[in-house]
């Protein structure tokens, strides 16, 4: 294999492969509860991070019983993505692996481009997961993306689980990069003389990621406190409450019908539960997955906490709340 020759070349020779030993290690935690014959792919877009991971799984899986797959999804949302796509998959395949899917997508903006394209993303990806009967798909988020989707979430004042960040582990997506830096993987793309592609997307502040990112690298130039270790730690804390609290509402959750629910039982709740109480409710209702925040959520909690007779609250989805009878009732229109 080239790049894994390429390596070996290096150590050889005593320079620097700190950083794919540290991405190494990282896949192999991740992949250690694989049963024999199970499959894995390697989400790729064909940036630093996720080229590093998928070189560091080709690696880790060279002699294991696992069948190892790529899969690139093209949105179709720049032009030549396609050429984009194919050189991608040229690359993967030099560096060992054979298997390489490429999946267009067509993105449908609703809310935004990025989380537009984020639900055509894994769409695509659990279809192709069906597809190839592939039990594990590993994804390349890093400790960087990880501090970005902690600040966004504070930004967006969605919440404790928002800003808990992603999971290391969701359903069949596995994270193993969410202790390692941005900074390591593009070293360690280096070390192995992997080409990468740059998304101009990266780069355009018309997106709010985007400047989150800038934002973070001004805070860690100008107060110097890591800032990126501090939100991704802070993450970690925040998940554990935000875990416990959704255990608990999910509980209360259960026993109730949520398209009319007591405003007596929902009264008797502690704040923090009563809220997520509400969230299931409405997203049982319709609204569309992830699209509730805080200023939605306040005015139908006013309902229970705050009542002097006011009004139906709107929702995202079509979804009504309004308070009757001593109960809220909820409902979806058009």
């Amino acid at each position: 294999m080239e790049v894994g020759s390429n390596l070996r070349a290096m150590a050889q020779a005593g320079r620097e492969v700190e950083a794919i030993v540290s991405i190494r290690a990282a896949v192999r935690t991740a992949i250690s509860k694989l049963e024999p014959g199970d499959s894995v792919a390697v989400a790729v877009s064909g940036g630093a991070d996720s080229m590093a991971l998928a070189l560091a799984t080709r690696l880790e899986l060279n002699d294991a019983s696992n069948s190892l797959h790529a899969v690139i999804i093209d949105h179709q949302l720049q032009p030549g993505s396609s050429d984009i796509a194919n050189k991608v998959a040229g690359r993967l395949q030099k560096m060992g692996i054979d298997s390489v899917t490429i999946k267009k997508v067509d993105v449908e903006v609703t809310d935004g481009i990025e989380a537009s394209a984020r639900r055509a993303r894994y769409r695509a990806l659990s279809e192709f997961a069906k597809e190839k009967s592939i039990q594990v798909i590993l994804l390349g988020h890093t400790r960087d993306d990880q501090a970005e989707t902690v600040l966004l979430g504070l930004a967006r004042g969605s919440g404790a689980r928002s800003l808990s960040g992603m999971r290391r582990e969701s359903e069949i997506y596995f994270r193993p990069l969410l202790e390692i830096s941005r900074e390591e993987t593009l070293r360690a793309c280096q070390e192995a003389g992997i080409e990468i592609w740059s998304d101009p997307h990266n780069e355009d502040e018309r997106f709010l990621r985007v400047r989150v990112r800038k934002a973070i690298s001004l805070l860690d130039e100008n107060v110097g406190l890591r800032i990126r270790d501090s939100l991704a730690r802070s993450a970690d804390l925040l998940r554990d409450d935000a875990d416990a609290l959704d255990h608990l509402a999910n509980e209360f959750f259960q026993g109730i019908d949520p398209s009319e629910i007591e405003v007596s039982e929902l009264a008797r709740l502690p704040r923090a539960i009563r809220t997520r109480v509400l969230r299931r409710a409405i997203y049982a209702l319709g609204a569309p997955a992830g699209s509730l925040t805080a200023e939605h959520i306040a005015p139908v909690e006013a309902l229970i906490s705050d009542w002097h007779g006011q009004g139906e609250s709107s929702l995202p989805g079509g979804v009504k709340v309004m308070r009757i009878s001593g109960r809220l009732s909820l409902v979806r229109r058009g």
